[in-house]
């Protein structure tokens, strides 16, 4: 009998070859509080139908861990769709997609019948006894010839554009009773697992709610910002304008030479909602403040000077005021739980003296204003004294930028506030979306290495802090925006291949911040490339590649 050693949380246990990682949570997993997903094999995500066949570490992952809580959504997901496909009849069913995110859940349209809240209490209750039968996921492996004629066959044929320009002879599908379907990523064993979700009508579809990664526990509400929902809804409208709504057209338009006047439109398309911005600020007479806030990598700087150079053309004078100028002294800075210094939180901005500066700007008085010196950790004034002129206008580019506090002795009527961020209207394919997460964390891995000399590994490292620092400062907040601008391009992803992808290969086997790295890797070979020259020079994307008019 062939043995290997396997380690589980630094107890090293001796098993048989070929013993599958379901057989080895069966015997070593009632450690953990929470039912076991997936696992981590020396670093990479596996489902738990894998076998060893070498000594390696294994780490399970539970809904408490992001791997865990990716392969709960996509079972969620597929048992939804079975219990639609029951529930709605033949000839009434079109297609099923799968929107979004939205607060704590999954916006989705259904095509061919309406969404009425007696459809989806029979839905989620014929997803209940799936959950109770523990209904196993099973993995297929086929030719990917043969999946294109199946999905033909259902009449998913956003499956077969995405088969179509795989490089691999197979491809992975999954079984759930009679249904077969493509997911992105690894699944749970069972149904069994897929305890706490909620159907909700909503708008035009609905949503299936899921729990918080830091309440697992618990179902929790859906309050939904309206606003984002919105910008969300035009941003689809956009994608089914360009004709490219998932990967598959978008491969198409490049095979088929249309790059270029998509790249043109689109880039249109961002000019002239800049513009009707602009527009709306210089029209109303009384603005004096803009504040610009958004997530990590959304384009912020790229974006307020294209909102200064609309707003000059329309007779105003934009003046730009940092505000990481602002910053308390170092010794005065909060410290986060971990005892570092905390420059997320509104606390490490000196906003009296924020407001008492821009109060006398607008009043017509001369201010000196300060600089902060980020090796001293102080402020110091060596900036010429400023006097606003007649119809300047400040700009203001920050993460609090939405926070009234930053801005409480400024009256609403002369401050304008703008919410921007990357919100990704392309999908893999109708099931399977794209987070909006993971082209801001890709922007943001090229944007490190070009300019501060950070690899990939140390910029993953950082993410969840840095998304941490988002959902306590930014996205309480997005409702309040008069605006919303999304800086997302339907075809940057096939522009940034080229620069992540080897910041990705370097990433060290058996670190930390592996799995994710070959997890964007696989993601990013759905995509064919593009010549990053095609990108214009005033492109939001030049902010992240280089090469642009603006910031080089």
């Amino acid at each position: 009998m062939d043995m290997i050693q396997v380690t589980i949380n630094s107890r090293k246990i001796d098993c048989e070859k070929g013993t599958t990682l379901y057989e080895l949570a069966g015997q070593y997993g009632n450690c953990l509080e929470r039912d076991i997903i997936t696992a981590k094999v020396d670093g990479v995500v596996k489902e738990l139908t894998s076998d060893l066949h070498e000594d390696c570490e294994v780490r399970f992952c539970t809904y408490a861990e992001d791997e865990g809580k990716k392969a709960y959504v996509r079972g969620i997901t597929m048992m939804m769709l079975k219990a639609f496909y029951k529930e709605v009849p033949k000839d009434q069913f079109e297609k099923i997609t799968v929107e979004n995110s939205l607060d704590t859940g999954f916006y989705c349209t259904l095509q061919g019948a309406e969404v009425t809240e007696d459809l989806l209490e029979r839905v989620e209750a014929r997803m209940r006894k799936y959950v109770e039968d523990d209904m196993v996921f099973e993995k297929k492996s086929m030719s990917v010839d043969k999946a294109i004629r199946l999905f033909q066959e259902r009449k998913m044929f956003d499956k077969c554009s995405l088969l179509k320009y795989r490089r691999s002879s197979k491809v992975n599908l999954y079984r759930l009773g009679k249904v077969m379907d493509y997911f992105y990523g690894p699944m749970p064993y069972s149904t069994g697992v897929l305890k706490l979700f909620r159907l909700q009508k909503f708008d035009d579809g609905f949503v299936f709610i899921v729990p918080r990664a830091d309440r697992p526990d618990e179902l929790p509400g859906f309050a939904p910002s309206m606003k984002l929902h919105n910008k969300l809804k035009q941003t689809s409208e956009w994608g089914l304008r360009l004709g490219a709504e998932h990967v598959g057209q978008l491969n198409d338009v490049i095979v088929n030479g249309g790059m270029r006047e998509l790249i043109m439109v689109q880039e249109a398309l961002h000019e002239k909602r800049i513009g009707d911005i602009a527009e709306q600020i210089a029209a109303s007479g009384k603005i004096r403040v803009v504040t610009i806030a958004g997530p990590s990598s959304s384009g912020k700087t790229t974006f307020s000077y294209r909102l200064s150079a609309q707003l000059k053309t329309l007779g105003l004078k934009p003046h730009p005021i940092a505000m990481d100028d602002y910053f308390v002294n170092r010794v005065d800075t909060p410290r986060d739980s971990e005892g570092k210094y905390n420059y997320e939180c509104i606390e490490a901005i000196d906003t009296a003296q924020f407001n008492e500066d821009l109060g006398k700007l607008l009043a017509g008085e001369e201010v000196q204003l300060p600089t902060y010196n980020f090796i001293s950790g102080m402020r110091e004034y060596n900036k010429p004294m400023l006097k606003l002129s007649e119809g300047e206008i400040l700009i203001i580019e920050g993460i609090h930028g939405l926070n009234d506090k930053l801005t409480e002795k400024i009256p609403a009527e002369n401050k304008f506030k703008v919410y921007i961020s990357a919100l990704t209207s392309l999908n893999i394919d109708e099931h399977n979306r794209i987070p909006t997460t993971d082209g801001r964390l890709l922007r943001r891995i090229i944007r490190d290495a070009r300019t501060r000399g950070h690899g990939a590994q140390k910029t993953i490292s950082m993410w969840k802090s840095v998304r941490n620092g988002e959902s306590e400062n930014i996205f309480p907040f997005q409702e309040k925006a008069d605006e919303m601008f999304n800086s997302s391009l339907v075809y940057e992803l096939a522009a940034l291949k080229q620069y992540a992808e080897p910041l990705l290969f370097r990433v060290p086997r058996g670190s930390e911040e592996y799995a994710e790295a070959q997890r964007l890797l696989k993601f990013l070979d759905y995509f064919l490339g593009i010549n990053p020259e095609e990108v214009p020079l005033n492109s939001i994307l030049r902010e992240f590649i280089g090469g642009g008019i603006l910031l080089d």
